[in-house]
């Protein structure tokens, strides 16, 4: 499930004056609020168990039970909040990616270290073993939120960053741009050149003998 943002500004490049081009677009996934529900149920039965349980017998059980319904909620519940949805930025300096509300986790990559960028139409949770920060040996790291259309960015190690969000294509495009007026890097500087043996000048006259 995705959402496109009804904001004219978003998914497009601005230009004009001295601001800088910038992309932003985001991707959402309503589905992340029902894991987040099911979180909340379980933070709620622990604490019905600690409130309202004896106490009298089997207290080991039941302090299991409550640390564990209470632990168990609130890995589901903050860890799927944090990836409901995901905020895409580009500007001439650099992508930024933030998640959740309150944008974190966040990955910021210099455009100085990207060498390339691909549009991929059709990136699924499964390839990744699920929604989230993903890393896989055989696709690199990605931010995950739903399936659908998404970027890939090749880094100057060889690495690739994979991040979903909706009109993917434009953010290509205008990193594409980036990339291509970008000054070009200097070759490294030589070092001065090697000299050859010293030169003397002209050969002083043998010095006279005595008879």
């Amino acid at each position: 499930m995705r959402e496109h943002s009804r904001d004219p500004s978003r998914g497009r490049a601005h230009h004009g004056g001295h601001r800088p081009t910038v992309w932003a677009g985001r991707a959402t996934n309503r589905f992340q609020w029902l894991a987040a529900v099911a979180g909340a149920a379980f933070m709620a039965l622990g604490i019905t168990l600690a409130v309202e349980s004896a106490w009298t017998s089997g207290i080991t059980a039941l302090v299991m039970a409550v640390v564990g319904c209470l632990a168990a909620g609130l890995l589901v519940l903050f860890g799927t909040l944090a990836f409901v949805h995901v905020a895409v930025k580009v500007d001439d300096r650099a992508m930024e990616v933030r998640c959740g509300h309150v944008g974190l986790p966040r990955r910021r990559i210099p455009l100085a270290r990207v060498t390339g960028v691909a549009h991929v139409p059709s990136v699924t949770p499964r390839h990744w073993g699920g929604w989230g920060y993903r890393w896989r040996p055989d696709h690199g790291t990605g931010v995950i939120v739903r399936g659908g259309e998404g970027l890939v960015l090749r880094l100057d190690d060889g690495r690739t960053f994979t991040v979903t969000v909706d009109d993917a294509a434009a953010a290509v495009r205008v990193i594409e741009e980036l990339l291509r007026a970008r000054p070009p890097v200097p070759p490294p500087a030589s070092g001065p050149a090697e000299s050859g043996p010293a030169t003397s000048g002209p050969a002083a006259p043998p010095a006279p003998t005595g008879a």
